[in-house]
Parts: C-alpha cells; sequence; structure tokens
C-alpha cells in the first residue's frame, strides 16, 4: 500500500504500463510506528483536524481517524516547528521506538503494472457558492459532513447532537436539500444521487441520539431510489421527521440567540418563514480539483463535470486502454454502486490479465496452532463502542465491568472500534500476553465481521473457531435506542451468555474441498451474458442458460437512450460475441430441472429445446451466476388492458423507433409516472422510470416539436448526470405536473379520446387533459420461476427481488455460498449499472473458481452413526441438501455433505435419535446459554 502519494505519469500500454509515483514524506517510519500515539501527545502544535471537518483540534503530528490504514502517524510539514524552524522536535524523544525520522525525502518511484484502476473520489461543494445561505454568518450552519462528524463518537462533540456556536443542544434541526446540486448556484447542474439518502439516515441518527429533536428536511423530489430506501423514507415520516416540499430562499442569522431564519416556498406557492436552532446542507458532491492532474497524469478523459468519461455500454472503462475506473471518480454514487464497480473493474483486471493469473503471488502462512484442549481457561471480553451506534445507547463501561465478573474471563476491555486495525493488533497482543484461550468479541453483526476476529486470533496462534461475537449493536443498542438502561442489562445478558458457551467451545478442523472450474450463468439478457463473457474472458468455461428463444432479455424493448448510444447495435455485437466464443456453451429455450450439490461442486439438470431436439444435460460447476431479470408491472388501473389509448413506456418506445407511432402537432401524449410503484402494491422505486419517461417525452419532441406532451409525477427521479436531460425536456416544453400519492390522476375514455384529470398541486385545482396516448410508467417487477425457486431456496427481500449476502457490503453476493446475483434479478437499474453489477458477479465467481479450492466453515453438522437409526427424517427436511442417506453395511445412516450444508441446525432439530450435532452449536453449549440467561 502506498499512501501519500500522487502519480505523475502513466506511460505503456494496455498489460504493460510503467507508473511514475511522487510519495511525499511522512516523516514517520511505518515499519517502527505502532500507533501508540505517544508523539502526538508531546507534540505543542494543534491545527484544526480536516476529518472533524475543522470542528476540533489536532496535533501537527497525529494519524488521520482512528480506522486508518495504515494505522501509523504522519507529520504535517505545514505546521511542525522543527520543519519550519528546526525547533521543538518533542516527537523524536517522545517515540520509544525511533519511528520519527525526519531526513525523509519526496522520492520518485516507478512500478511496473498490466492494468490501472483509478477510484480517486469526490468531494463535497463548497456551501460558500450559495449566497442565500450566508454560511459565513453563522457556525450553526453545518454541511452533511460537518453533521456526520457531529453525530459520531469519534467526532467533535463525542456523539452529543450539539451546535458549535454555544455547545448547546439545538431543539430544532432543518436540512436543506440540494444545496450544491440540480442549480446554477452552486455551478452543478446535475443530482447527487445520494444526499437525499443521506439526509434522511442522519436524521434518524440524531433521533436515535436524542429523541427529542424537532427535525425538518426541506425539498424539491425525495429521490430513495435503490433498494428498501423507499421503506426508510416512511420509517423516517412514521418516527416524527417533518418533510416539506419546498425552496429555501434565505437563511439569516439572528444576532442576539444564533438561531436561524429560514425563508422558504411552498409547493402552492405560499412564502413561509421559520426558526431553527440547526441548519445542515447536505451538500452536493463534485469532483476534486486533483480529478485533472490524475487524468492528465493517466490521460484519460473527463466529462463537462470533471469526472471521468465513461461510455454507456462500457461503465468501467475509461478513454484509455487497461486503465478502468471505480466509484467516485466516475461520479457521485451511493456505496452499494461503489462496491460493485471495485469489484466489476477488479474482473476488467482479470480479463485483461488473465494469461498472468496466479504469478506474483504467494499464499499467507500462519503461526502454528496453539493446542489448547488441556489448558485451564482463560477467556478475554472486548466490548466495542462502535463509536456512537453502540455507546449511544448501551453503557459499554459498565458492561465491561460486569463483564470481567464472570467465570473464568480474565481480561474484559473495551475499545472504539473493533474491526479498527489498531484494535486487531490490541486483540492479538492481549491474547499472546495473557494467554488467553478463547475470546468473547461483544460488538455488531457477526454476518460481517466474525470473519475477521477469526483471522485475528489465527494470527496470534489460536483455532478460528475459539472466538464467540454477541450482537450488542443491532439487537441492543439499535433495537432498543430508546430504552438505555434495557439495552444495557440486555448486553449484559447476552454476554454472560457468550461467555457460557465460550467455556465449551473447542478448536475445529476446516475441511478443504476441490472446485469445479466452471461457472453456470441462468438467465440470458444483458447481465448474463455480460457475466458469461467475463468469464470467458478470465479464461474460464462456462454455461449460459437461457428461458427463451432469444439472448438478450429487456435490451429488446430499448431502442434508443438517452446518452445517444444505439442499444440494438450493442445487443447484437455482445450476443454474437457470447455465441461464438469458445468456452461458454449457450443453452436456448432452456430450464433448470434440479441442482444439487455446494459451492465448487453443483450440479445441474438443464432441458433445453423444443420437439424431438429437446434434450436433458446434466452440467457440472463450481459457481452459479443468477441473472433473472424483471419485467414491466401489468396494472389493473388507468384503463390499461381496456383502451387501445393506454400502454405501457416501453410500447410506446417501440411504437417511437419502429414508426407506427408519429405523433403529430395535434396529439398530446400524457404520461403517468410512479404506477403500481411507490405505494402498497410495490414499496420501492424502481429507479429507471423517470429517465425512461424523459427519454421518450423527449423523443416525441424530437419527432415533432409542436407535439403535446405532459409527465404526471410524484417526484421526479432523474438522479445523477440525467437530470440534464430533465432540464432538457422542460426547456423543450415537456409539462411537468406533480400529484400525491393520495389523489392520482383520473383517467375516462370520452368520444374517443381519453380524459385525464389531475390536481395541480400549484394552483390548488383540477386540471383536464383530454389525451390521444397514455403511457404508463410501471414498477419493475422481478421474474419468478417457481421450479428455480425450488431447487435452489434462494431467499428474498420483502420487494419479491433476490437476496444479497449485505445490502451495502456485498451486493452481489447470495446467502448461499458459490452462488452469486446481478442486474435486474436483484433489484431494478439501468443498463450501466447492470454492467457493472454483472462484472463484479462475475469477479466474485471467478475468485471461487480460479482459486480451485474452497475452506468449509466449521459450523456444519455432523452424525454420530452409532446413534443413527437411519429415519432419513434429516435428508427430507434439509433445505440445501445437505445430508444423503448411505447404505453402511446393511443400514442407512445420514451423511453429512459438509460443503453444502449451512449450519441451520434443522436436522439436529428434528432428529429422534438426537444423532446429529452442530459445530459451534452443540446441544451442550446451547443449554450453557440458555442457562445462563435464567441466572439473571
Amino acid at each position: 500500500m502506498i499512501t501519500n502519494a500522487d502519480i505523475q505519469e502513466i506511460s505503456g500500454t494496455a498489460g504493460n504500463f510503467s507508473v511514475k509515483v511522487l510519495r511525499r514524506p511522512r516523516y514517520v517510519d511505518e515499519a517502527k510506528c505502532t500507533g501508540c500515539g505517544v508523539c502526538s501527545q508531546y507534540c505543542p502544535v494543534t491545527l484544526p483536524d480536516p476529518h472533524n471537518q475543522y470542528l476540533s483540534p489536532k496535533k501537527a503530528i497525529d494519524i488521520l481517524y482512528t480506522q486508518a490504514i495504515p494505522s501509523k502517524y504522519f507529520v504535517n510539514p505545514d505546521y511542525c516547528l522543527f520543519l519550519n524552524r528546526q525547533e521543538c522536535k518533542q516527537c523524536t524523544r517522545a517515540c520509544q521506538t525511533g519511528a520519527i525520522d525526519f531526513d525523509q525525502k519526496p522520492e520518485v518511484a516507478v512500478y511496473h503494472v498490466g492494468a490501472v484502476i483509478l477510484s480517486a473520489g469526490f468531494k463535497q461543494s463548497d456551501p460558500a457558492r450559495i449566497k442565500a445561505y450566508r454560511c459565513k454568518d453563522s457556525p450553526n450552519i453545518v454541511t452533511g459532513l460537518e453533521f456526520e462528524r457531529i453525530s459520531s463518537a469519534s467526532g467533535p462533540y463525542m456523539g452529543k447532537i450539539l451546535r458549535p456556536s454555544d455547545s448547546e443542544k439545538p431543539g430544532r434541526i432543518a436540512f436543506i436539500q440540494c444545496a450544491g446540486s440540480r442549480g446554477s448556484a452552486s455551478g452543478n447542474s446535475y443530482c447527487s444521487s445520494v444526499c437525499c439518502k443521506y439526509a434522511v439516515k442522519d436524521a434518524i441518527v440524531a433521533l436515535e441520539h436524542e429523541p427529542d429533536l424537532d427535525i425538518t428536511i426541506f425539498f424539491m423530489d425525495m429521490r430513495m431510489h435503490g433498494k428498501g430506501l423507499e421503506s426508510f423514507y416512511e420509517r423516517a415520516k412514521e418516527s416524527g421527521i417533518h418533510f416539506i416540499r419546498s425552496r429555501v430562499s434565505e437563511v439569516r442569522r439572528d444576532p442576539q440567540t444564533e438561531d436561524l431564519i429560514l425563508k422558504y416556498v411552498t409547493e402552492d406557492g405560499s412564502l413561509h418563514q421559520d426558526i431553527f436552532n440547526l441548519v445542515v446542507l447536505p451538500m452536493g458532491l463534485e469532483a476534486p480539483e486533483g480529478n485533472f492532474t490524475l487524468a492528465k497524469a493517466a490521460a484519460v478523459e473527463l466529462n463537462h463535470h470533471g469526472f471521468c468519461r465513461t461510455g454507456l455500454f462500457d461503465p468501467l472503462f475509461t478513454s484509455r486502454e487497461g486503465i478502468y475506473v471505480a466509484g467516485g471518480f466516475r461520479g457521485p454514487m451511493p456505496l452499494p454502486d461503489s462496491v460493485m464497480q471495485a469489484s466489476g473493474t477488479a474482473a476488467c483486471v482479470t480479463e485483461l490479465l488473465a494469461p498472468a493469473r496466479g504469478t506474483l503471488i504467494s499464499e499467507k502462512t500462519f503461526i502454528e496452532e496453539r493446542p489448547v484442549k488441556q489448558e485451564p481457561l482463560r477467556i478475554g471480553v472486548f466490548v466495542c463502542n462502535c463509536g456512537k451506534n453502540i455507546a449511544g445507547v448501551v453503557d459499554v463501561e459498565d458492561v465491561k465491568k460486569y463483564a470481567a465478573t464472570l467465570p473464568d474471563v480474565v481480561v474484559s476491555t473495551d475499545n472504539l472500534y473493533s474491526c479498527s486495525e489498531d484494535t486487531q493488533v490490541l486483540i492479538k497482543e492481549t491474547v499472546v500476553n495473557e494467554k488467553l484461550n478463547r475470546v468473547v468479541v461483544a460488538a455488531c453483526t457477526p454476518r460481517t465481521h466474525e470473519p475477521l476476529f477469526q483471522e485475528t486470533i489465527r494470527e496470534a496462534g489460536l483455532n478460528r473457531c475459539l472466538v464467540e461475537m454477541v450482537n450488542i449493536r443491532d439487537q441492543c443498542s439499535w433495537v432498543h435506542a430508546h430504552e438505555k438502561e434495557e439495552a444495557t442489562q440486555k448486553s449484559k445478558d447476552l454476554i454472560r451468555m457468550a461467555v457460557a458457551k465460550a467455556r465449551l467451545i473447542r478448536s475445529l478442523d476446516e475441511p478443504v474441498i476441490d472446485v469445479i472450474p466452471r461457472g453456470l450463468v441462468i438467465g440470458g439478457g444483458l447481465a448474463g451474458m455480460t457475466a458469461a463473457l467475463s468469464l470467458a474472458g478470465q479464461g474460464l468455461e462456462c454455461y449460459l442458460v437461457e428461458k427463451t428463444a432469444k439472448l438478450g432479455g429487456n435490451l429488446h424493448n430499448i431502442h434508443y437512450t438517452l446518452e445517444g448510444e444505439n442499444p440494438q447495435d450493442y445487443l447484437k455485437t455482445i450476443v454474437d460475441r457470447v455465441r461464438n466464443h469458445g468456452l461458454i456453451h449457450v443453452f436456448m429455450e432452456a430450464e433448470i430441472e434440479s441442482v444439487n450439490g455446494f459451492v465448487g461442486n453443483f450440479q445441474t439438470v438443464v432441458k433445453s429445446g423444443r420437439g424431438p431436439e429437446k434434450k436433458t444435460v446434466e452440467l457440472q460447476h463450481g459457481a452459479i451466476i443468477l441473472a433473472t431479470g424483471a419485467m414491466a408491472f401489468r396494472p389493473d388501473e388507468y384503463l390499461y388492458g381496456k383502451s387501445g389509448h393506454v400502454i405501457l413506456q416501453h410500447e410506446l418506445e417501440e411504437r417511437l423507433a419502429s414508426g407506427s407511432f408519429v405523433p403529430t402537432g395535434d396529439d398530446t401524449i400524457v404520461m403517468i409516472q410512479c404506477v403500481g410503484s411507490r405505494d402498497d402494491s410495490h414499496m420501492y422505486c424502481s429507479s429507471i422510470c423517470c429517465s425512461m419517461a424523459i427519454k421518450n417525452a423527449l423523443k416525441i419532441k424530437e419527432i415533432n416539436p409542436s407535439a403535446n406532451v405532459y409527465v404526471l409525477y410524484r417526484d421526479m427521479g432523474t438522479y445523477g448526470f440525467h437530470e440534464a436531460y430533465y432540464t432538457r425536456a422542460r426547456e423543450q416544453g415537456v409539462v411537468f405536473i406533480r400529484y400525491d400519492r393520495d389523489k392520482k390522476p383520473e383517467v375516462a375514455e370520452v368520444d374517443g379520446r381519453l380524459r385525464i384529470t389531475i390536481k395541480d398541486l400549484l394552483i390548488d385545482n383540477d386540471v383536464v387533459i383530454h389525451a390521444d396516448l397514455l403511457a404508463l410508467s410501471t414498477a419493475i417487477v422481478p421474474q419468478r420461476d417457481d421450479t428455480l425457486e425450488r431447487v435452489l431456496a434462494m431467499p428474498r427481500s420483502a420487494d419479491g427481488f433476490l437476496l444479497e449476502s449485505h445490502v451495502q457490503l456485498k451486493p452481489v453476493d447470495s446467502y448461499i455460498d458459490g452462488i452469486f446475483i446481478c442486474g435486474m434479478a436483484h433489484f431494478p437499474k439501468p443498463i450501466d449499472e447492470s454492467i457493472a453489477q454483472a462484472k463484479a458477479a462475475a469477479s466474485k465467481a471467478g475468485i471461487l473458481l480460479a482459486r480451485g479450492h474452497v475452506r468449509v466453515e466449521p459450523i456444519v453438522s455432523s452424525c454420530d452413526p452409532d446413534k443413527c437409526i437411519g429415519c432419513g427424517i434429516c435428508e427430507y427436511f434439509c433445505p440445501y441438501n445437505a445430508i444423503k442417506m448411505t447404505k453402511k453395511g446393511k443400514l442407512k445412516k445420514a451423511e453429512v455433505i459438509v460443503a453444502a450444508c449451512k449450519g441451520c441446525g434443522v436436522c439436529a432439530s428434528y432428529c429422534p435419535a438426537r444423532a446429529i450435532s452442530m459445530g459451534r452449536f452443540t446441544d451442550e453449549q446451547i443449554l450453557a446459554q440458555i442457562e445462563a440467561f435464567g441466572r439473571n
């Protein structure tokens, strides 16, 4: 890892680049620095802390933030007394390891690499550019990032919601949306995509910290596109957060009280004024100045917003072959998209460098595992504050002291973030120094963090299974946010139960299983074909199964794009590439009949073809990528299916593209948004409908500028750079009229034309539109396949889409090892996002297939053959087909397929002979937990 560095030049060609890097001096030897922080304590120079948004001081020698990687200190050369005046050197004398090195000089190094990924990030726009908000007049006008730090436990106020002017708790807080975006005042005409989401999140977090806060969010459109976010918005409203659709025209400081006076215009045109104690500006995001330098060094093109220029069908490619882009360097985006793009670019690199895969690497080695069976029990308990997430509700100090009183606990301590690098060092040192042989971590969910702690104790010489996690965040501080005493008591109960179990846990082996180096992609749409081509590009053989008679899926319904690229040309190209690739085996008109096996070793029976050519084959493969797609919802309202004048958006596109509908100057076309979407039938925003409507509206205007086009909407969701097309549509005369969810437009057919009545909220009166054509923007709903769902047993979210392992951090991993998801089967998304996610899924699958083996988690069940009576109940109830009955002598016995077992325990619960037990969840351990619970 090379930090504190700038790219000066990238020369060469794809597969053989030379990268010149300037590394600025840290003035601290990373190899010697232990991150103890003593140097910082002795440093006499303080300066504003940029990580805390300049709301608190830090020292001239410091660490960037608690979880920084590497966890090493650095000297700020602009403030250091020695570097500027040859004075001080207190840090040198304080450092016990001799890590301070003022002789360090800037270094230029050249690295030879085959590919480059640019992921340089973004910055928030400057609030001072919005003159009407007078940010410099009051410290109580803070940006979204400043408010994030204010509400953070590691922030300037230790997580207390205080206003900067007087450190008093603000009773009323206002959030003003679209500050620094969607407007000429800030210079950023696009939508930053994430501001609505993080404003709602910050408001909810603030309420969790201080339940009596009065919070109002002023907004133009709430853009809560993405999985589960519309429900999040509804939850915010239910929790008491006020939402006012308006434009804030002025923020003025009251010099007597330091309060802030807001003037705003609501949707009905009336002017209001209100007073708040604190104003938060969730600023839009923009390209940092460094983008231009980096782009010049890498010789890649930027768009006119200063972000990397990419193509709709090549979202991860820069203008230079072999250099790829992910995350904020491409544009503002939420966390899951950044994660997907990072994985997707890894796939791009792997395709480019496929012949070199597996070279220049070495396997990580561990110290020999310490046998602990004969040792007396010595348990260490580590309680996490998780910033304010846990400590804001749970009394961590009290919990830590309580844990120290439990049997066999010899160490009980707490830390700010258990997942940080310095805490891993602390845990390892404590395990060694205190000779711990069991570890209990009370923190967040084991689903995401248990592997980290298992790795940590393994590096300390303990078996991975000697750690026990307690979730006191999700199960205590989050669900009991308003019951602090009860949350603290529950944390104690859970830790007491975990310690009781930890006293009985044992070292377990991790079986290693070979992987079949072939993949199976189910679904031949854009995402499925992209994933298959990526796997093949990585040198991996794969099968592509498509249910219909042609490849392409929903791409057949897209005839033009806002960006101007031709989807049908691309469709033809990608279909040809798939069909002609030697490593891709395509099965058309094919259905999955059964899937057996487990990660690395699947057997899938596929029936394909029709009539006499119908055939059945069994495929052997190591991974599965699900790209089964989605489709437009067909409503039973607005006369759809009853009037020939009412069609869906993609049907309108088909008519416009084919020329079967040529709008004239007398034609009136109306579009209704959010049909069957964001309501009780489908409680989510489908993300693509607004852009699709804008696209068709612009196409109509392009064909005939005199045609009348009306778009009836609730919130326009043209996020990202699509905002420019929304603006263009207004400029070209498309009329937008907003309606409320509780007051939908009414449609009737009168004398061969449609009569659409809508209450215009601006004039507070009904408007009647006589239309020739009505296009409905309906929800996108998942494709369902009963057979596939039965054989795969894939869980789905409340929205009906395939459920990912973690919505933020593992957006393409499913709950079943070896199965990955992408495209609209996961959630509705536009073309570029589908391609990026398909690449990400192929990246994940490719890692598994190329590694050649998989380690099985030792939580699996095991069967005692002496107790097994061969009844087969366990095989019948196992949801993962992880048990088979085998004949041993004259008797049948249950045999566990360890790679398929998920450790759910269903088999053990049904076993009448108690022959089955679970690794890490034995009856003895569970009973000990129950008994410990009853001891309260």
